[in-house]
């Protein structure tokens, strides 16, 4: 067997010869590891008298450390040694265009939510938002929807528990602001809204905005005045529109407002109608003194209409080639 110098000196010789660390870590486990040269002459003390194994240990302890030492300072140079010749490797050709991170782009909701807005706001309105969770009194009771209206079931509605869903409607906001707003009011709710209804022309969650005009004298002609203006100044004066009687709950009578092709086809874009008087009763306001007219537009489908998209799924597909269409409108 070595003698410890001897030892010593061709582990020395081991670490400085070694090229790879794979080479370093067949050295460490060869001589520090549970089967190792050093374990070995751990063992054997046992054999030596007390003296001996004070002064042995001691010398084994210190060789021990020193070739950790080296082992670790070996390690360094050999990861420095690899990773420069990696970068030699991969080195950066600065004569390369750089890679670039495009803008984002205001989405065509964004778009058309903010003209109707401009729009609204020439008229006098102002743009409230309103909370996307809502309970049964404000989403269904107050807006005159009976109890076994088809709305209410599950298979329509997302509901979180007993009383509280995710509106169906931002007409909703129409109850809070008048339990809590004294006429004249004039409104816009823009926001959110979700349906259990998912196919080719329909998602789960979608855009509206609502507008209120609660005042004395109002009466269905301010209401299509409204709206005739509104869709000749975003759709252009050449548009074809046609009011046709319609039924929802919260408004009486009621009309639902469809633009007319190029191929003489009718498209529905929004509804309206004037506020059902058991609406204002909910919220203590005199039918008798004050009237109201209400409407709602779909943004998804005035927005497709506008730009020509002939697939809803682009609205949620995020690709920054689509947005950067809309980059100037």
């Amino acid at each position: 067997m070595l003698t410890l110098n001897e030892l010593f000196k061709s582990i020395k010789k081991d670490i400085k010869n070694s090229k790879k660390i794979e080479e370093l870590n067949e050295i460490r486990i060869k001589y520090l590891g549970k089967k190792g040269i050093f374990t070995s002459y751990i063992r054997n003390l046992k054999n030596f008298s007390f003296e001996e194994k004070k002064k042995y240990s001691m010398i084994i302890n210190q060789i021990k450390q020193e070739i950790i030492s080296k082992i670790n300072h070996k390690n360094q140079e050999l990861t420095a040694f690899i990773l420069e010749k990696r970068i030699k490797k991969e080195h950066i050709d600065i004569s390369l265009p750089g890679r670039r991170t495009e803008n984002g782009f205001l989405h065509p909701i964004t778009y058309t939510i903010n003209y109707i807005k401009n729009f609204f706001y020439k008229l006098g309105f102002q743009s409230i938002n309103s909370p996307e969770i809502e309970d049964e009194y404000h989403n269904f009771d107050a807006l005159n929807i009976p109890k076994n209206h088809p709305a209410r079931d599950s298979q329509d509605t997302f509901w979180l528990d007993d009383n509280r869903l995710l509106r169906t409607q931002t007409s909703s906001m129409q109850i809070r602001i008048m339990k809590e707003e004294k006429p004249p009011i004039r409104l816009i709710f823009p926001g959110k809204v979700y349906r259990n209804d998912y196919d080719t022309t329909h998602t789960p969650m979608f855009h509206q905005i609502e507008g209120l005009i609660v005042d004395k004298n109002i009466n269905f002609s301010n209401l299509k005045w409204i709206i005739y203006n509104f869709l000749y100044d975003f759709f252009g004066k050449d548009v074809s529109i046609k009011f046709r009687p319609s039924y929802f709950p919260f408004t009486v009578p009621s009309a639902e407002v469809d633009i007319i092709n190029n191929h003489g086809k009718s498209l529905e874009i929004l509804g309206c109608g004037m506020v059902h008087p058991n609406v204002l009763k909910n919220v203590n306001i005199d039918s008798g003194i004050y009237s109201a007219c209400a409407f709602g537009i779909g943004i998804e489908r005035i927005t497709m209409l506008r730009y020509g998209i002939s697939d809803l799924r682009s609205f949620f597909e995020n690709d920054i080639r689509f947005l950067k269409q809309f980059k100037y409108n």
